[in-house]
């Protein structure tokens, strides 16, 4: 028999449990042998969240797990009937096999992603005060008025002149006042 990749569908926030319950049950049925590779393609992420630095777990395809496994009615049994699983990605109730090269493309964008070192993401709120440290407006403080976290940018309302002044940055122009 060889085995092939299958995407499996599960609750989101359950993949790592749905993955370890796939493992335990393998091995209680003595199917371990069917299961090459159960995998939960996640990279670390280091998060700022009020000046406190947080590594997590980040997923990258919330709700689904990676399996490399004999598709044999046991096998399919075990899989379909774990806690959380909502089934196989495939078309009419029939499992689809993915191609090696598309989960080497999946398991490489993790890969790549974690290489360096852990992302940092950094959260900003409304009403939260910032300095300027980089561009025209370096040394300025502000507050921040608007926070567009898809393009990394905030609007940050300084005072230009005994005025205020809205001013459109990125995350990286600013940095946090405690």
């Amino acid at each position: 028999m060889s085995a092939s990749w299958y995407i499996v569908h599960a609750y989101s926030n359950f993949e790592q449990k749905v993955a370890d319950a796939i493992r335990d049950q393998a091995a209680r049925q003595g199917l371990a042998d069917h299961f090459e590779d159960i995998r939960v393609p996640t990279e670390e992420v280091t998060e700022v969240v009020r000046n406190t630095k947080k590594i997590r777990q980040q997923r990258h395809f919330p709700g689904y797990v990676l399996v490399k496994m004999d598709m044999t009615d046991d096998a399919y049994h075990l899989v379909k009937n774990t806690p959380k699983v909502t089934g196989f990605l495939g078309s009419q109730n029939k499992p689809q096999p993915v191609s090696e090269k598309e989960i080497q493309r999946i398991l490489g964008q993790v890969a790549e992603a974690g290489v360096a070192k852990p992302r940092r993401v950094i959260t900003f709120e409304i009403g939260e005060r910032v300095r300027v440290s980089d561009g025209p407006f370096q040394s300025f403080e502000g507050v921040v008025s608007e926070v567009d976290e898809e393009r990394g940018r905030l609007k940050v309302s300084v005072m230009i002149f005994g005025r205020e002044t809205p001013v459109d940055l990125e995350y990286g122009q600013v940095e946090k006042l405690r």
